[in-house]
This record gives C-alpha cells, sequence and structure tokens, in this order.
C-alpha cells in the first residue's frame, strides 16, 4: 500500500499534486497556514494560458495542460457550490524580440503540434490597427531619453488561437480541493509547519506551529515562496543544482481601448520587444505586467512574511507607459491599480519537478509567474514522480517519461530535474 503524505502548500500546485496522488490512494494532507486554497501567489496570478517556452518538454507541460483545462470540469468529476472556473479562448499575439525570437518557439510549436499564425507586418497592420508596430528593442527604463527614441523598424508575430486565460485562478485551486477531497485528500489550513523532521536519512514527520507532530513518509514541498524555507526545514539549504528565491511582482489594472477588450476580441500580447505583456479581463479592462527586461531592478524577498504588497508608483510607471506605447489610445489612471505578490523564481525560470536529497521528500517549487497554465498536469507528473522513486526507482540515473494522454506527447520529467545544468531560456517570467 502507499505511504500517506503531506503536502505543504495549498496553492494551484499542490491541490493539483493532493488530487492525483489521493487517486492514487495516498491518502495525502495538504498544510497551508494560509486562510484557503490558492489565497497566496495563485490568486494574484495572471493566469494566463498560453504555451510559448524556450525549450520542448516545457512547450509539451503547457499544451498538455491547456487540454485538461478545456475539459475542466470532466477532469475533476465534481461539481464545486462555489462554481467552475473558465477558460476564456481569447488567442496570443507574440511580438518579434531577439528576447524571443519567432522561429525558435515556432520550431518548437511544430515538433509539439500547436497551432499557431504568422503573422507580418502587413497582416497585423490590418488585424490590429491600433496596435504600434515599431521596434524598440531593447527595452529601456521609461525616465530614459532613449525610451522615446523613433523606432528602428516594424514588427513581426505570431498568434496562438488556443491560448487563453482562466477567469478565476483562486476558483480554480478551490475546484481542485473539491475533487481532492472527494477523492480521500484532507485540508488543513491556518497550519504552518515549523520542522521536518528525518530518520536514516528519511523523511518522518513534520512538526506544527501548535507544537503538533505528524508522522509521514512522504512530505512534498509545494509552499511557493516560502519552498527555500521549507527546503531549510529538511535540512536542504546547503542543496547544490537550481536554486528558487522569492520574488517580488507587480500586476496592474488599465481600461481596455477599443479592440483590446474581452467583448471585442481583445487579444493576449506577449511584447518583450518594449519588456510587458497584457491581456484583456472582464469588465473592460486589461491585466498588465513585466516581463523582466534587464533594465529593470528586480526585487528578491528574503522574507516572503514581510514585503509591501500594494502597488508602487515606480513599477506602475514603467509597466504602463510601456503599454501606452504600444497602445497609443489607452487611457491610463493616474492612480496605481492592481496587485503586488512574490513568485517563486528558479534559476533559470524552470520549475522544479523532482525527488531532493533526503529519501521521502519532493520537489514542485519554483512555479510562480509561468506555471499556473500547468498545474493540471503537474499533479500527474509529481505523482508518477513519487510512485516511482517509492517503488525504487533511481530517477536520478533514469528520469521517469510522462506520458501526455490528450496530446500524444511524452515528457521528459528529468527537464525539471534539481540537478539538471541551468536551461537557456529567456530568464524572465516567459520561462
Amino acid at each position: 500500500m502507499p505511504h500517506g503524505a503531506v503536502i505543504i502548500g495549498g496553492g494551484i500546485m499542490g491541490c493539483s499534486i493532493a488530487l492525483e496522488l489521493a487517486r492514487r490512494g495516498y491518502s495525502p494532507l495538504v498544510l497551508d497556514k494560509g486562510p484557503g486554497p490558492g489565497a497566496g501567489s495563485t490568486s494574484s496570478s495572471s493566469a494566463i494560458i498560453r504555451f510559448n517556452y524556450s525549450t520542448p518538454d516545457a512547450v509539451k507541460l503547457a499544451w498538455e495542460s491547456a487540454h485538461m483545462w478545456s475539459q475542466w470540469a470532466d477532469y475533476l468529476g465534481v461539481t464545486d457550490e462555489l462554481g467552475m472556473a473558465r477558460f476564456l479562448r481569447t488567442g496570443q499575439l507574440v511580438l518579434d524580440s531577439p528576447a524571443t525570437p519567432l522561429c525558435k518557439v515556432q520550431a518548437l510549436f511544430d515538433d509539439v503540434g500547436v497551432p499557431y499564425e504568422s503573422l507580418n507586418t502587413a497582416n497585423l497592420h490590418e488585424r490590429f490597427p491600433s496596435l504600434d508596430l515599431g521596434r524598440y528593442y531593447p527595452p529601456k527604463p521609461v525616465d530614459d531619453e532613449a525610451f522615446w527614441e523613433d523606432n528602428h523598424g516594424e514588427l513581426a508575430a505570431y498568434l496562438t488561437p488556443d491560448a487563453g486565460f482562466i477567469d478565476d485562478p483562486a476558483l480554480a485551486a478551490h475546484n481542485l480541493m473539491v475533487a481532492a477531497i472527494a477523492a480521500g485528500a484532507t485540508f488543513r489550513f491556518h497550519t504552518e509547519v515549523v520542522g521536518i523532521r528525518q530518520h536514516d536519512g528519511r523523511i518522518c514527520a513534520v512538526q506544527l506551529d501548535d507544537g503538533g507532530v505528524l508522522p509521514c513518509a512522504i512530505v512534498v514541498n509545494a509552499a511557493g515562496p516560502y519552498s527555500s524555507r521549507v527546503n531549510r526545514l529538511a535540512g536542504l539549504a546547503a542543496a547544490k543544482g537550481v536554486t528558487t528565491r522569492a520574488l517580488r511582482q507587480e500586476v496592474d489594472v488599465l481600461p481596455a481601448p477599443h479592440g483590446f477588450s474581452i467583448d471585442d476580441g481583445g487579444v493576449i500580447v506577449t511584447d518583450a520587444d518594449l519588456g510587458t505583456y497584457f491581456r484583456p479581463h472582464l469588465g473592460g479592462t486589461l491585466i498588465a505586467g513585466g516581463v523582466e527586461p534587464e533594465c529593470d531592478t528586480l526585487e528578491w524577498v528574503d522574507d516572503p512574511d514581510s514585503y509591501n504588497d500594494m502597488p508602487t508608483a515606480e513599477v506602475w510607471a514603467a509597466q504602463t507607459t510601456r503599454v501606452a506605447r504600444r497602445l497609443p489610445d489607452i487611457g491610463v489612471p493616474m492612480r496605481p491599480t492592481g496587485v503586488a505578490a512574490l513568485y517563486d523564481v528558479s534559476s533559470d525560470w524552470v520549475p522544479i519537478y523532482d525527488r531532493s536529497d533526503l529519501d521521502g521528500f519532493y520537489l514542485a517549487i519554483g512555479t510562480s509567474g509561468n506555471q499556473f497554465k500547468n498545474a493540471p498536469m503537474v499533479g500527474p507528473i509529481m505523482a508518477e514522480i513519487i510512485a516511482a522513486c517509492e517503488a525504487g526507482r533511481d530517477h536520478d540515473a533514469d528520469p521517469v517519461a510522462v506520458n501526455c494522454p490528450l496530446t500524444c506527447n511524452v515528457i521528459d520529467a528529468g527537464h525539471f530535474s534539481r540537478t539538471r545544468a541551468v536551461h537557456s531560456t529567456t530568464n524572465s517570467v516567459l520561462g
């Protein structure tokens, strides 16, 4: 019989892992210091469903997950009394940039089977007449005079028609929790893990903030921005290889100009040329954020319990000015409106889905910013890794291969190994 499992973190990842482990008979217990499922980073996610990544296995993961979102109620097999999260297809327009060269990603799409449409400048002028197609790369600070220099040519792009967004990311986590409970999982909120015990090189228990001790043979670290802290509790602070850190990020809310609202055919736009992205949202608004251009200073956070969770005038000015350069017809409010939250970021912006150097301790970390979309498939990946390792497989030497039943691809889980060489990616939220 499988051992019981404790999952630390009740965000979208922890809930997905709980569902798949419950379906395999592990009777998982999810522990989270927050008030409910998806109450942390998940609730602040832009929840974009896209497929443009830098590596084949990342594209496969996103493509399979999108198919699972498309069949959300059937996949979960439950009805949530709060309602079901919706996948709203808008399409995604990706503008050309040396940081995200079209030809590289399109080659990956061809291999994986992701449909896309190539658009030259003339096509773009016809389809998106209000979009400024100027080429301004590299991104620059908005208070630099060079930001306002004339363009040096115009951009091409591609459009992926199957992209979109989830209308309520926290509700999606709640949906997963309801399904996991129906399958045999248990959830405890307002509960913090303050210690991880081991015996003879293996996990044996977790200690809680109320003084309780829970014996267990399997622990999954899905703690988001707290993942580094949880690793230290397990004695893994000095582990070599890819590491994770908490990064403060802001997402802004703007009024959508004509042609870019959800009601008049607005699409997601990824714009590494200026260093931004934006997508339509409900209520005639846009959600906008940054893609970590080199000219911006990143705000790393050592203590995830202590950071400014309100938008700032500086980031608001940078992100909204970039959006306004691409969308000249947009109206930018005077006051910052949006959210600030924490990402859990790995060294190469590729997540770690893996075992650890401590037997029975597993990692689903480095996931924030670009992995919400992949949550449906993260549960099956982690369940496969855990089952294989608990059965004695050396996943480090012989990585698990995970079948994608809806898209007929195969994901090499070794791609997400903690011991990997740092992947060549965009070094940004784009992955």
